[in-house]
């Protein structure tokens, strides 16, 4: 099992992962940079610290992800592929084979993530849908990272898919209010995750969500 102290960079836990996977990583992160120059992947100031800002940010979901119960995991809004297509390549030892499912209704950047998907020989779906619009999923995961607000994630969950056991999201400073405020319309329980890459801000791991009906409130 991989955990999230790997990203460090130490000598002492570079040995959880493989050679290989860090030049995965390394490629995949100069291939954003080289793409960017032609469709918005990320936002150019963040282009010098992408290792940090983005590539890191999306692996220390992997403590979430990691676990036995976890087999599929589909990805929103996906863009340049942060965090699906980490942890894809972090991924790639799990058996039986972890399955990635992208969301991403841009053309362009669907194109994109089908590249690297290839190239990382990832098992993976690429749907240039939007989510909005389609029904009766099923995964064990439903992932989100700078995608819509928690509200609109919640709303997706419930709407779009008949099954899943976990969501994961990143919560920025104002989080604890997001979640409290939250708490008002559903009810559900929750895992946190200081973040190792922004000072304040979190992630965290819903399960058992439902929405409060109007008897409860």
């Amino acid at each position: 099992m991989i955990d999230s102290d790997f990203i460090k960079f130490s000598e002492e836990v570079a040995s959880k992962v493989s050679r290989e996977t860090f030049k995965e990583l390394e490629y995949y992160s100069k291939s954003i940079i080289a793409k960017n120059k032609s469709i918005n992947l990320i936002s150019k100031s963040t282009e010098k610290c992408i290792n940090i800002r983005h590539i890191e940010d999306s692996a220390q979901t992997i403590d979430f992800i990691d676990k036995n119960d976890i087999k599929t995991c589909t990805d929103l809004g996906s863009g340049a592929g942060l965090p699906g297509i980490v942890l894809g390549i972090l991924m790639k030892s799990k058996k039986p084979l972890f399955k990635l499912i992208f969301y991403e209704k841009s053309y362009h950047k669907s194109n994109f993530l089908k590249e690297m998907s290839k190239k990382f020989n990832l098992n993976s779906e690429i749907r240039c849908k939007n989510i909005f619009d389609e029904k009766n999923l099923s995964t064990d995961v439903i992932i989100s990272r700078a995608f819509k607000p928690l509200p609109i994630i919640f709303q997706i969950a419930q709407k779009n898919f008949k099954n899943y056991k976990y969501i994961i999201t990143f919560l920025g400073k104002s989080g604890k209010k997001i979640l409290e405020d939250a708490h008002r319309f559903w009810k559900f329980d929750y895992e946190e995750k200081k973040s190792l890459t922004s000072e304040g801000s979190f992630i965290i791991k819903i399960s058992n969500l439902r929405k409060i009906n109007a008897n409860e409130k």
